[in-house]
């Protein structure tokens, strides 16, 4: 849902050293399936195309990493401003390049709201923050909650219970928050510095200093901030199980070819939206121009084994023109139609497969083969089930140690 007749920017403190992480790389810029997690932050903000600006604040360190990123993942409408010592010195510092001169060279187009949101978060969707957007319209300020999962208590001085909240009536406070431009900027332009180097709520701030009291809006499950290296885990797991949910099954029109390509969308269904293409009638139409240019991140292409790997190579050559911002798998099945019990891939077709496999991977393309003896035709659905449950597993896999390698259904 667009907030309709707001103008709307977002900042986004990324400055953080991971401590509570451990290691030597930032939270922020671990990679998460090849990609720094800011970038998803910042991904999940620039497809909204009713924010205009997107100020990313980063240490004065890393400045020429978010630079770099913001150059290898084609970012768009991004500003870096260099952070403060604290949080809340970092986000006054991206709220300054809408209002002091002196602070930025290019002095940016001054939001009616901003939004506040942080680089950790990756997993924001429009609908949440429209939410919070409209509410500081209305109140001057609002921000995301949940409800707590752990009981909240308080101990004495000796370090014995000396209360308990009572859960049901407090909540967690999440991200995002949006404010009203003027009330949050005038907020951090009369805050102490002991609210500027100790504080960490920004509702807190636009109360405090400017009497204003948030809008708390519902948020969902998936707004939780990645602290700790579980966290990380968890949150490769929910992108891979996104990425998960289509594939393209692309066929030529081969007799053979054709009927395996029926078949195997058929038994892939159950588990999996399939969208199925065939080579033959749409090599240059733009419906699969479209489907390479970012809409699926999973394809599968059936052909005859003789030029399967020229096949690939072309698919490939499509892929690489689009903005791939996720591993892309890309499985190649090969039909072993030859009626004998001879494996009739050679070693140095294999050992072709495997140099081009590593060569696409730099690409983030992972590519994978799959085999198919279609020698008995009874047994045909059977093998052809086996093959899905294998392509299903390497699409929620995404394991970059298998690319290459000729798996046989």
């Amino acid at each position: 849902m667009e907030p309709g007749g707001v103008s709307v920017s977002a900042v986004l403190p990324a400055g953080g050293s991971g401590e509570r992480l451990g290691g030597a790389t930032p939270k922020q810029f671990c990679a998460v399936q090849g990609r720094p997690l800011v970038s998803y932050a910042v991904r999940a903000m620039e497809r909204i195309s009713w924010i205009s600006d997107i100020i990313v604040v980063v240490s004065p360190e890393n400045i020429e990493t978010m630079k770099t990123i913001i150059e290898k993942y084609g970012h768009k409408r991004v500003t870096v401003v260099e952070g403060g010592i604290s949080r809340h010195r970092s986000i006054f510092n991206g709220l300054k390049v809408f209002a002091e001169k002196e602070f930025s060279s290019h002095l940016l187009q001054k939001p009616e709201v901003v939004i506040i949101h942080d680089a950790v978060r990756p997993f924001v969707e429009e609908d949440i923050l429209s939410k919070v957007v409209m509410a500081a319209k209305e109140h001057g300020a609002a921000g995301a909650i949940r409800p707590l999962v752990s009981t909240v208590v308080a101990s004495a001085a000796d370090g014995c219970l000396d209360h308990s909240l009572e859960r049901a009536r407090y909540r967690a406070s999440e991200m995002p928050q949006a404010f009203l431009f003027d009330v949050i900027y005038e907020a951090y332009q009369q805050c102490t510095d002991y609210d500027l180097d100790y504080g960490t709520e920004c509702l807190h701030l636009a109360l405090k200093y400017c009497k204003t009291n948030a809008k708390l809006v519902e948020g969902t499950a998936d707004l939780w901030k990645v602290t700790y290296k579980r966290d990380l885990y968890a949150a490769e797991s929910i992108i891979k199980d996104n990425l998960s949910q289509e594939v393209c099954v692309i066929t030529d029109a081969n007799e053979t070819v054709a009927q395996v390509g029926f078949l195997l969308p058929e038994s892939l269904k159950s588990q999996i939206k399939v969208e199925t293409v065939s080579i033959s009638q749409s090599r240059n139409d733009s419906h699969l121009q479209s489907i390479f240019s970012g809409q699926y991140y999973n394809f599968v292409c059936v052909n005859d084994k003789k030029c399967a790997i020229q096949e690939t190579q072309q698919l490939v050559h499509m892929l690489e023109k689009s903005d791939i911002l996720y591993p892309v798998v890309l499985i190649s099945v090969y039909l072993d139609i030859s009626g004998n019990n001879s494996f009739s891939i050679g070693m140095e077709e294999l050992a072709s497969i495997k140099k081009f496999a590593r060569e696409t991977k730099k690409k983030n393309i992972l590519v994978y083969g799959l085999l198919i003896q279609y020698k008995d035709p009874s047994l045909l659905q059977e093998t052809v089930n086996s093959a899905a449950a294998l392509i299903m597993a390497l699409i929620k896999d995404r394991n970059p140690e298998l690319i290459g390698q000729l798996l046989v259904a």
